[in-house]
């Protein structure tokens, strides 16, 4: 099962007070500027594809990937003509055409854990990225992690079906870049009053710049620029989340 196996049916729910029409608002800008051309985009760890569809609602044709049958479930029930949607893991799918713009977003990149996870990552984007295009990710950033250590979180969430309360138990491994999230969620069905417990660990690599620049350059891209997510401020120990625009 995947770090995502049962956590994905409440997906949704979960991450619901998230600012999808920000982020692709943002997104776009961000396309727009550095390759005012594009328009085929690649999604990369596209989950549920809320990213995917708000794209394709700006006339981006999109084309989605996740390891996770459950969560496509969820977006191809979704799909536009604009978009499609294919199973596979990041690090090894290989779907035979070229796009203007690769994204992988919602710290999907952090998610690839070790050294040979990121560099076969990024080689599915070298393979996919038509010459010139952009790739665009978000990710941990190593300096702010490390300055401001991630807490226990409690988050407790409801709709007409069911009660959920998420404990999120951060373990850092600083000799790593890595910290393992351990997930409890326990969820209430208010209909018929049954409960269940979910537990996952989802392991985060934190990064740092000059690490990405060496592994991007070994993968034959180019880092054009890393910005604080959703502000374009220039990153520091207080910014959790970096994006980065990379070239191919």
């Amino acid at each position: 099962m995947t770090v995502f196996g049962a956590y994905a049916h409440y997906y949704n729910l979960l991450y619901r007070d998230k600012d999808y029409t920000g982020e692709v608002e943002y997104l776009d800008g961000l396309i727009r500027r550095h390759l005012p051309s594009a328009g085929s985009v690649l999604d990369l760890g596209c989950g549920t594809g809320r990213h995917a569809l708000l794209l394709a609602g700006r006339g981006y044709r999109v084309t989605g990937v996740d390891v996770s049958e459950e969560m496509l479930r969820t977006a191809r029930a979704q799909a536009v003509s604009a978009t499609s949607f294919h199973q596979g893991d990041i690090r090894t799918i290989r779907l035979g055409e070229n796009f203007d713009v690769v994204v992988s977003l919602f710290h999907v990149i952090s998610y690839q854990s070790g050294n040979a996870d990121l560099a076969a990552a990024f080689a599915t984007v070298r393979e996919h990225l038509r010459p010139g295009g952009i790739f665009i990710f978000d990710c941990w950033y190593g300096p702010a992690v490390l300055s401001d250590p991630p807490v226990v979180r409690v988050k407790r969430l409801e709709d007409e079906e069911v009660r959920i309360v998420r404990i999120a138990e951060p373990v850092l491994h600083p000799n790593e870049n890595l910290v393992d999230v351990n997930y409890q969620v326990m969820v209430c069905h208010t209909g018929t009053g049954v409960t269940e417990e979910l537990r996952e660990t989802h392991r985060m690599r934190y990064l740092f710049l000059p690490e990405l620049e060496a592994m991007l350059r070994q993968a034959g891209l180019h880092l054009d620029g890393a910005f604080e997510w959703m502000t374009g401020n220039t990153p520091g120990v207080d910014t959790w989340g970096v994006c980065c625009v990379v070239r191919g």
